[in-house]
């Protein structure tokens, strides 16, 4: 009976590397894209990003403590979901009302539904649009070099110009980390380099947002037009949430065509959202509304198993 072997449930999947080490690359790949946020918002950009990660660990932590369950905030899933929280949020958000998102994100989202791997929507995207739904106002009001002024797309959408370069390399206001392209996609590359994220998702996400952008500016007379396409690519959280929040393992597809129906959906709905919605951004309410449709698209996508069952 020794010898018998122990069959577990599928998908049967085999793999050296850790939730702790894939959390923790994470994480090295959005350093850039901190450190220019930090660089152009200031100290209380950094401060903003302390105090989020260490609210979400200690929440973890004592949530845990008091359920008396496992505590797994080695584990850095915490840590992160604080960061990517800390990211979208804008710098002159009052320290409470962070604090409150985090709150929110780690224990009604991740805890009350079993912890890491049992949640329906990426907490860190809940935390932010739990905060646009309750202080739409102080979500919305954005500065750069302490003057408030509007974000690249905001002022697209009010027919006003944007400089793209700027926008490339994050000197624009927006959320702490959204702004620069080129910090984004030097941890998108670190995250395929490690084999911790694929393309598909992210790739698919982007092009289908492109074809999206163009049909709409050849459908309302603008033509074909390669600025007003790059505004949209480097503009908002696009990049940002892409290759970080939308290749979540939790809540992304697992199976190949289900990744990509998965970024297809993305790409559309982000697309419909901006050009149609009254907001400039939409990249948060797309990746949570196309979460609640994973267990639908991987209901279609799942391979089916070979041979056919017998008739009784």
């Amino acid at each position: 009976m020794s010898e018998m072997l122990n069959v577990s449930s599928n998908p049967h999947v085999r793999d050296k590397g850790t939730t702790s080490r894939i959390m923790l690359d994470v994480i090295i790949a959005l350093l850039p894209a901190s450190a220019v946020g930090v660089g152009v918002f200031g100290i209380r950009a950094l401060i903003q990003i302390i105090v989020c990660v260490a609210v979400a660990v200690a929440t973890e932590g004592i949530y845990e403590y008091l359920m008396h369950k496992k505590l797994t905030i080695k584990d850095c899933s915490a840590a992160l979901t604080g960061l990517l929280l800390a990211l979208n949020l804008p710098v002159s958000l009052p320290i409470w009302m962070s604090v409150l998102g985090v709150v929110f994100a780690i224990l009604v989202v991740k805890q009350f539904f079993g912890g890491l791997g049992q949640n329906f929507m990426n907490p860190a995207l809940a935390g932010r649009c739990f905060l646009l739904i309750s202080f739409g106002t102080a979500m919305t009001k954005f500065t750069l070099d302490g003057v408030t002024t509007a974000t690249p797309l905001a002022k697209l959408k009010s027919g006003e110009s944007v400089d793209i370069l700027k926008m490339f390399l994050g000197n624009t206001a927006g959320t702490i980390g959204e702004t620069s392209v080129v910090a984004i996609l030097i941890g998108a590359i670190y995250l395929l380099i490690r084999k911790v994220i694929s393309l598909r998702i992210p790739a698919t996400y982007i092009i289908t947002f492109a074809i999206y952008i163009i049909l709409y500016a050849l459908g309302t007379g603008k033509g074909f037009d390669l600025e007003f396409l790059a505004s949209h690519l480097c503009g908002g959280g696009l990049m940002l949430g892409a290759w970080f929040m939308a290749t979540d393992y939790v809540t992304s597809p697992i199976t190949k065509k289900g990744q990509i129906i998965f970024g297809i959906c993305l790409g559309l709905l982000t697309g419909i959202f901006r050009t149609c919605g009254n907001s400039a951004e939409g990249v948060s309410y797309a990746i949570i509304f196309c979460n609640l449709l994973v267990p639908l698209i991987e209901k279609v996508t799942i391979p089916k198993a070979f041979g056919r069952e017998a008739k009784s």
